[in-house]
């Protein structure tokens, strides 16, 4: 029974055999991964940082959208390629040159699991009477357990996690109704562009920072698997389940106030009651960050083994190398957690849109390649080979990603940096539609000039069943 719960592959091709569930999967992970009080917090920001309810909701639910359509994209490409997401990285960057944005990737992970581990260790530490900085511990052994179990208990944990989740927010959001005068925070609304820009962008930002390792919880479903259902089905989950939990952030924001904004755990669970109550809440707290941590660790694992790997030729990874690496982003992320556990919420608001500014240009070069100038055609075999089509460092592409990010730089304003137009723009932060655009522009035009010309992949080259099974995933 081990050898079929415990994973055995990690940034290898996932064989036709090996494949199964349904596009419906994506849907309960990510409705789970967001139903969490991070995403509350997330929320909440848009009204702690000025912005009224009306608009928030409306300027969150469009983040929602455009960020989620763009790491639903990504999605869509774990059936065909049976990859990780990040090592689809090195049809772009070159199986070196993806080291540049994989590095990042593993710093965005460590801090979430940061993030996640500061409120889920409240939870826990209230829950088992050991207190915060213990809590936070246990939290990140068990996440780190269940991370190297891999991924069938990752979406069983989701499953589970988008059930229990789902109900205990219909029961919090009742009881928040009953205190809040929705009447009066209704009339209270005046749109202003910055406000509006802000709450969209911290909505985007939490989406495509799905992004870099949607694909890795996609990647064992069947190559037959339609790429409008993965698409479909992983939006709705994101989406909903995001808007959710943001939407009942701003609600709690506008109607508690300091209340929430100097302990989101505490507040959270008092909306809901005290003694067994509180203990199930506490509970369901923990429960929806070990999902979505579980999900940054092993995110962060892939991409670590992705980056490494370029340099080193290896393709398979032993359960002892899985478990070291794994430990290694758990020890990183509980420092981080430990050290900025008292400064949590500033902190997390500009770690989030400080990310978005490196997140969007790779988003967008990836997208490019994948879908308009590959076709949904990669050469699988060449992607672990940096003398091969696909070459060491493809430095076109980095240089798309360096002006992408630069590009973004006069249009940015984070708590400890301000760009120079964005005073021009009323204070609005646009950065990240910037961030899109140009390197997606650009990319365009010089991939296409680049485009080589297609060959029949080694798994194609032999039988007709076996080019059949392949076809659609290597040119």
């Amino acid at each position: 029974m081990a050898q079929v719960v415990v994973e055995r592959r990690s940034i290898d091709v996932i064989p036709d055999e090996e494949r199964h569930g349904t596009a419906f999967s994506q849907f309960t992970l990510w409705l789970g991964a967001n139903l969490q009080i991070t995403t509350v917090v997330t929320g909440a920001l848009a009204v702690v940082l000025g912005g009224d309810v009306v608009w928030s909701l409306a300027g969150l639910l469009a983040g929602n959208l455009l960020g989620g359509a763009v790491m639903a994209l990504h999605s869509a490409q774990g059936p065909r390629l049976g990859l990780p997401q990040m090592i689809s990285s090195r049809a772009q960057f070159g199986v070196r040159g993806a080291v540049v944005p994989l590095v990042l990737v593993v710093v965005m992970y460590t801090g979430f699991f940061a993030s996640g581990s500061v409120l889920a260790g409240e939870a826990v530490g209230e829950l088992t009477h050991l207190g915060p900085v213990p809590g936070i511990v246990v939290f990140a052994l068990v996440t780190a357990v269940t991370a190297t179990v891999g991924y069938r208990v990752i979406h069983a944990l989701g499953r589970v996690a988008s059930v229990v989740c789902a109900l205990a927010f219909v029961y919090l959001g009742l009881r928040l109704l009953s205190r809040a005068d929705l009447a009066h925070l209704a009339h209270q609304h005046h749109f202003t562009p910055p406000m509006f820009l802000l709450a969209m962008s911290l909505s985007a930002s939490w989406q495509l920072a799905f992004g870099p390792y949607v694909a890795d919880y996609s990647r064992y479903l069947p190559r037959t698997t339609s790429a409008r259902a993965t698409f479909g089905w992983t939006l709705a989950g994101t989406v909903l389940g995001a808007q959710w939990s943001m939407g009942f952030g701003v609600l709690v924001a506008a109607t508690a106030g300091a209340a929430f904004t100097d302990d989101q755990v505490g507040y959270v669970v008092g909306l809901g009651g005290t003694g067994l109550v509180a203990s199930v809440l506490y509970f369901v707290i923990a429960l929806g960050k070990l999902t979505v941590n579980v999900l940054n660790t092993y995110g962060g694992f892939m991409s670590l083994v992705t980056g490494i790997s370029g340099f080193r030729g290896q393709r398979v990874l032993s359960q002892r190398g899985r478990t070291a690496y794994i430990t290694g982003i758990m020890i990183a992320g509980t420092a981080v957690a430990l050290a900025g556990r008292s400064s949590f919420l500033d902190s997390f608001a500009d770690f989030l849109l400080f990310l978005l500014t490196f997140f969007t240009p790779w988003s967008a070069i990836n997208l490019v390649d994948y879908y308009l100038l590959a076709k949904e055609r990669y050469d699988l075999p060449a992607l672990s080979d940096p003398d091969g089509r696909y070459g060491g460092w493809r430095w076109d592409a980095l240089l798309v990603y360096a002006v992408g990010l630069a590009a973004q730089f006069p249009f940015l304003s984070t708590g400890f940096y301000t760009g120079p137009l964005v005073a021009s723009l009323g204070g609005a932060d646009i950065s990240w539609i910037v961030g899109l655009v140009v390197p997606a522009v650009l990319f365009a035009v010089l991939g296409s000039r680049r485009a080589l010309p297609a060959r029949p992949s080694p798994a194609a080259a032999g039988t007709p069943a076996a080019a059949a099974r392949a076809g659609p995933v290597a040119d």
